[in-house]
């Protein structure tokens, strides 16, 4: 193996073997090793030649924990790690058994990259969608498990993309890492912010290498940070082929994001609006309903009027109509989830526009 890139790679493979199994690699596990590395490097495949990097395609996955933050700041430091390590224990697992790499752990996720291999480069789409569909599938039992031994329950999201990418070792002689970098890289990461728990969501680009082998439901349109066009995205729904279905925990249809604004509502009696506007507060925010802190507290199934501004779009949204479908009291506050029943096309637009915003830190609320 003359690349000393490819060499650089050898020996760091040949350390972390060394440190997680206490002994080196034989001479045909380094032969094995070195023909993959070398399929890497092949002719088909770009390389820069002032960086090192090799131009190549791959499908990029991104899982993370949902409600993470909240487990961490209920529950002793030994207890979360413990929920951690389980999870991403069973989760590598099945990565390495799709052969994916795992590019990065990053607090509460995961950044997994399945490249294009001889003699079936789009074959890494497939084996991306499998992992994440098992993934989904897996967290079911790993909560039963959890709930048996009295651990917090964890959800996982995932976002997956498809498309060219840039592959080597970064760093310096004390230490390098293998890593991708790229547009894919970026469009995974923000599509799985938009995943719900146990939701499986890819690009449209992933899904037009595998529209055969994957169900698919129909397209979302979203905004995506940096990019002047929508992203059409979709959702994982099953590998029917392998009679494997993503088993969705999520009732809610969109994200929901956590605002505080004004909100201007009045009850409705019949058809008809009841006196005066009354003021109050959106606390949560989604496509299609909100979690809205009334002035006083309202009867469950309650009809609704609201209006309210959304900052950085400069948007009033008017004329929604909406439904209590819950309620609670919270220190002292009167807390009603309500369901949009009817707005204009252009509210619907914007608010879901700036829900996307928030998802990104794009939006001051």
């Amino acid at each position: 193996m003359t690349d000393p890139l490819l060499r650089d790679a050898l020996r760091l493979i040949q350390d972390i073997v060394m440190e997680a199994k206490g002994s080196s690699l034989d001479r045909e596990a380094v032969r094995r090793v070195e023909e993959v590395l070398s399929g890497l490097a092949a002719p088909e495949t770009t390389r820069a030649a002032d960086t090192g990097y090799s131009r190549r395609e791959a499908t990029i996955l991104f899982a993370d924990l949902r409600g993470f933050s909240a487990i961490a700041e209920k529950y002793p430091p030994d207890v979360v790690l413990g929920v951690l390590s389980s999870c991403f224990g069973q989760m590598t697992e099945i990565i390495v058994r799709h052969y994916g790499t795992i590019d990065k752990f990053m607090g509460d996720a995961i950044m997994v990259v399945f490249h294009g291999e001889n003699p079936s480069p789009r074959d890494h789409v497939q084996r991306a969608l499998l992992c994440a569909v098992e993934m989904q599938i897996a967290m079911v039992e790993l909560r039963k498990q959890h709930r048996q031994d009295g651990l917090p329950e964890v959800y996982l999201g995932i976002g997956i993309s498809t498309g060219t990418v840039m592959a080597g070792l970064i760093g310096s002689d004390a230490y390098r890492a293998y890593t991708v970098i790229g547009e894919e890289v970026n469009l995974a990461a923000r599509i799985e912010a938009f995943s719900l728990r146990g939701q499986v969501l890819m690009s449209e680009a992933t899904y037009a290498h595998c529209r055969e082998f994957v169900r698919a439901g129909e397209p979302m349109e979203v905004y995506v940070k940096g990019r002047s066009e929508r992203l059409h995205i979709r959702e994982a729904l099953g590998i029917p082929d392998l009679g494997k279905v993503v088993p969705r925990q999520e009732v809610r249809k969109s994200p929901r994001v956590a605002v505080d604004l004004t909100v201007q509502y009045q009850p409705l009696a019949g058809k008809m609006v009841e006196g005066r506007p009354l003021m109050g507060r959106v606390r949560d925010l989604g496509y299609h309903g909100a979690l809205v802190e009334f002035a006083d507290p309202l009867l469950l199934h309650t009809e609704v009027k609201l209006a309210f501004h959304l900052p950085r779009l400069e948007f009033r949204a008017e004329e929604i109509y909406a439904r209590i479908v819950s309620r609670r009291d919270e220190d002292g506050r009167h807390l009603a989830g309500v369901e949009f029943t009817s707005l204009p096309a252009e509210a619907s637009s914007n608010i879901q526009l700036f829900v996307q915003m928030c998802i990104q830190g794009e939006a001051g609320t």
